[in-house]
């Protein structure tokens, strides 16, 4: 081939050619050039010799949708290739993967040091569902890093936070923590949700393994609900007994010495989700693929309006504070700068002023005049939403865990949407009006 030809088998295509193209080829049947939904429980064998391979994980190739679906490949090849990891798990609900990564991890009487910054629904399951199964946790402030240090015991076994802290929008020094998770040979999980892999990716800074939930800003309809599990492929598993040691499931197949870097997600998929079931539906799939093709889009326009807001909000009288990393007077200002440059995502917190005592009353008089702002418990929706932390998503705490977690009665989070940046400035206008009424 003529060396000046654009033919070229090793180029890198762009974060948006991939977002589009990744994972996909026309279908060889009907030359399909979206994504097929195979919606199937099951697939027809070739022969009896085929299917005990495929069985044994000697055969690459689909058993049950519980474990892999042609449609759900698609999703986790494209994930995988927008994080630069090594391969991607598709799974039921963020929680989910939250759950499968750490069930695949650890051991009874092992510990995780987590960040104090966390969603509660993710406190809880840290701290209560994996207590019955004898794991424990130990939370830190998450830009102390000699508490994380301190943290650490020979149980430690996980590092896990969040790279925009749920719901006071703080940001993961993540580097430095990926620098002592990497001296503790310990892998470092990070939640992404927040950012994407439009905003940042983990692994470039270290990370080991990121957990998504593609309900939100992947997905970022609204319609679906869904979870990932992405792996760098770069930790060293071979002293992790959970996945080096013989597995008693599949005769003595060692995991680690069998699939290398891929060794974890198949651990996660063949094992974890095989007897758990958290998979995610074909449909699912497919819908948070929709998302996933325009989502470089959605996200500079999401980050843009939640910067107008953001600013908009500091000049009103009746808020105490604006938590939004894109203010240059936010403490993590600076980290946004470096991990996410192209806008700290669009999810953050403001305080009403407490007034005789009435940030609670006041809160929820706005959130109920609000018009465009929906109140509900999601983020990452085209629309814009609106919740009390204190009092839903976060309502599970004890009041010493929603003090820890920065989560107090004058909290309101908004998730900012696609609309008219001008509407949504009039509509927290009003809002207000009817709060000084």
């Amino acid at each position: 081939m003529n060396e000046s030809s654009p033919k070229n088998d090793n180029r890198k295509f762009g974060f948006e050619t991939r977002m589009i193209h990744a994972g996909h080829i026309p279908d060889a049947v009907t030359g399909s050039r979206a994504v097929p939904i195979y919606q199937t429980t099951s697939y027809v064998f070739d022969s009896a010799d085929y299917a005990a391979q495929l069985f044994d994980l000697k055969q690459y190739g689909n058993i049950y949708t519980r474990i892999s679906n042609p449609t759900t490949a698609v999703l986790e090849e494209r994930i995988a290739s927008l994080e630069g990891a090594t391969g991607a798990l598709a799974v039921s609900s963020g929680m989910a993967a939250q759950f499968v990564a750490l069930m695949t991890l650890l051991s009874p009487g092992d510990e995780i040091v987590a960040s104090r910054h966390l969603y509660g629904g993710t406190v809880t399951q840290l701290t209560h569902t994996l207590q019955k199964l004898s794991i424990s946790v130990k939370f830190v402030e998450p830009g102390d890093i000699s508490a994380w240090e301190a943290a650490i015991s020979y149980k430690t076994k996980a590092l896990f936070g969040e790279t925009i802290g749920n719901p006071r929008g703080s940001i993961l020094d993540i580097s430095k923590i990926a620098d002592l998770a990497r001296s503790k040979r310990i892998p470092l999980i990070i939640d992404s949700t927040f950012a994407t892999p439009y905003l940042c990716r983990p692994i470039e800074f270290g990370a080991n393994i990121v957990v998504h939930s593609a309900t939100k800003f992947l997905g970022g309809h609204g319609s679906s609900i869904g979870g990932m599990i992405v792996d760098s492929g770069d930790f060293n598993f071979s002293h992790y007994p959970t996945i080096a040691a013989p597995s008693p499931s599949y005769h003595g197949l060692r995991f680690y010495d069998t699939f290398g870097h891929y060794g974890f997600l198949m651990k996660c998929r063949a094992e974890t989700v095989r007897d758990v079931g958290s998979c995610i539906s074909p449909t699912n799939a497919f819908l948070i693929l929709q998302g996933v093709e325009t989502l470089s889009l959605r996200m500079d326009r999401h980050v843009n309006n939640a910067l107008a807001v953001a600013k908009f909000l500091k000049g009103r009288p009746e808020v105490e504070w604006v938590a939004y990393a894109g203010l240059p007077d936010h403490p993590d200002y600076a980290l946004a700068q470096k991990y996410l440059p192209k806008g700290p995502g669009a999810v953050f917190s403001f305080g009403l002023r407490n007034d005789k005592g009435q940030a609670r009353e006041n809160g929820k008089k706005l959130i109920e005049a609000l018009q465009i702002f929906s109140h509900l418990a999601n983020v990452g929706d085209v629309r814009s939403l609106v919740i009390h932390p204190a009092s839903t998503t976060h309502q599970q705490l004890s009041d010493e865990e929603l003090t820890a977690a920065g989560v107090g009665p004058e909290l309101i989070r908004l998730s900012i949407g696609l609309e008219n940046v001008e509407d949504l400035i009039w509509d927290l206008e009003q809002g207000f009006f009817a709060v000084s009424r």
